[in-house]
């Protein structure tokens, strides 16, 4: 099977490319130990990783620290995933950061919130790892 199923796909033509030897990726999900299992699992792809749990830390945390990419749980209190997807589309700091929707719902009813381009690409949770790895690949600039 292909890196693009029904379950992971890339909405935008965005990539990033980096000059540093790892790229920052940018962990948010409000479930802590799911957040912190995630980055565990990242850290063997040789990318530096951080985590935030709600969208206004996420937020707080692109600003402060400038990651390449963004892995955004969409369904979070306070300030949903899209919520904090907008804010860093409308900064001028972290407009150009890939985010990725990374969510338990599908892709339909995701769509259906955006008002724009807010996600550069939609993996499900529950694919294996290896398919979320090959979505950052993806969006990495050669």
């Amino acid at each position: 099977m292909t890196w693009q199923s029904a379950r992971t796909r890339i909405w935008t033509g965005r990539t990033v490319e980096s000059a540093a030897n790892k790229f920052r990726v940018l962990v948010v999900d409000d479930n802590v130990d799911a957040a912190d299992a995630l980055a565990m699992y990242l850290q063997y792809e040789n990318l530096e990783l951080r985590t935030a749990y709600g969208g206004r830390q996420a937020v707080d945390v692109a600003i402060a620290w400038g990651p390449h990419m963004v892995i955004m749980d969409s369904s979070m209190p306070d300030c949903n995933g899209i919520e904090a997807a907008q804010h860093m589309r409308a900064d001028a700091r972290t407009s150009h950061i890939a985010i990725i929707a990374f969510t338990a719902l599908d892709e339909n009813e995701v769509r259906r919130h955006l008002a724009d381009n807010e996600f550069d690409a939609y993996c499900q949770k529950g694919e294996p790892p290896s398919r979320l790895v090959a979505l950052l690949a993806r969006l990495t600039k050669k």
